[in-house]
Order: C-alpha cells, then structure tokens, then sequence
C-alpha cells in the first residue's frame, strides 16, 4: 500500500501509535494523538465508544487479560480521504509472538491533526 497520498504528519503520527500500543503504555500519547470526541469501536462488543476516556479504559480492560499486538502491513489513502492501516494481529505471551495469518484494515479520519474516527475493514 503506497504511503505516497497520506500526508506525512498523519501517516508518522499512525505508525509512532502502533508502535505505543504494543508496549502498553498508551495514556500521554493517546490524549496528544486522538481528537478528543474521537469514535473508536469496540469489536469485541460490537459497539462504539466516544472519548479519549473510553479508548483508555477499553485498551487497558484488553492490557489486563493478555498483551496484544498490532503490526503495519501497509497504509494507503481512501477515495474519501480517510487512511487505511494493513494490519496484522497478534498476542505475546511468555513463549513469545504469536501472529494471526490474515490482515484487517483500520480505517482512520483525522479531525484538527488528530484521530477522530476508527473503523475495522475486513
């Protein structure tokens, strides 16, 4: 997926969140990253939570039962202006990384600089 069409501010802001989220300590950067009415959803339970608030406290109930990964596979732009990140899932645990053998896309919209909406694809 080229990175070519997504602006550099947003396409490095995407990558250093990745890069966070899999060490788990996502509170400084999330409150800078995200708008602060972002939409985020929960999959697990089929919902969509809204606030920075509500992203932290969802990422930490998954950080408290296993320590998830995400890992870039790619990024392109949408037709609609919106972001989409290839990403790969995977957890680590005490024999190491473990990666799901399919991708989905994370499709973001950025509001003043910052994550204000987040869909999965796929």
């Amino acid at each position: 997926m080229p990175t070519d069409e997504i602006p550099a501010a947003q396409a490095e802001l995407l990558r250093r969140m990745y890069e966070i989220f899999n060490t788990q300590r996502v509170d400084d950067f999330t409150r800078v990253a995200f708008h602060p009415d972002v939409d985020w959803p929960n999959v697990r339970e089929g919902k969509r939570l809204h606030g920075i608030d509500d992203v932290l406290a969802y990422w930490k109930g998954q950080f408290a039962v296993a320590h998830p990964l995400v890992r870039i596979e790619g990024m392109a732009a949408e037709p609609d202006g919106r972001v989409a990140v290839q990403v790969r899932h995977g957890l680590r645990d005490a024999s190491g990384d473990h990666w799901s053998d399919g991708t989905v896309d994370h499709l973001y919209t950025f509001r003043e600089g910052k994550v204000a909406h987040m869909e999965v694809r796929g």
